[in-house]
């Protein structure tokens, strides 16, 4: 049982379509990271097919909360970040299946451009390579301390 508390509509604000507007609770916390349709190799799931992405993403979820000891029970805030905000009934419909309806956790969807997600692929091809960089200087550092060591 979850030791949560909603607050769906709150004096003075209209109950949220699926949200609610505040959530509190005691206890463990756990954070997720950000997902999107990805399988287990790293494929993307359902090319050009939103439903069947959305569904993965939720499934994604699913399972890094259970990797936690936690569940969609737990959760107190969803945040979607769509690049077409039209979608979002059928965002609202995949996570209807997974979260209790009637204690919502608290949301926010924010419509982005392609461009933004190009913008963070080109920041994650950047920090790779200045990881991949610096893990070679690592690697050179360490053949230079062990001389024997094998390439």
């Amino acid at each position: 049982m979850s030791s949560l508390q909603h607050f769906r509509a709150p004096d003075g604000l209209a109950p949220g379509p699926g949200y609610s507007h505040a959530v509190t609770g005691r206890g463990r916390w756990v954070a997720t990271s950000g997902q999107v349709a990805l399988d287990g190799e790293g494929k993307l799931v359902g090319p050009g097919d939103p439903e069947a992405q959305t569904r993965r993403v939720f499934a994604n979820l699913d399972r890094a909360l259970a990797a936690a000891g936690a569940s969609f029970t737990d959760v107190i805030k969803l945040n979607y970040y769509v690049t077409d905000i039209t979608m979002l009934p059928l965002v609202r419909t995949v996570r209807d299946e997974y979260v209790d309806t009637a204690r919502p956790p608290a949301s926010t969807a924010v419509q982005v451009t392609d461009a933004y997600l190009a913008q963070l692929a080109r920041a994650r091809r950047a920090l790779l390579a200045t990881f991949d960089q610096a893990m070679a200087k690592l690697h050179s550092d360490i053949a230079e301390l062990v001389p024997d060591r094998p390439g």
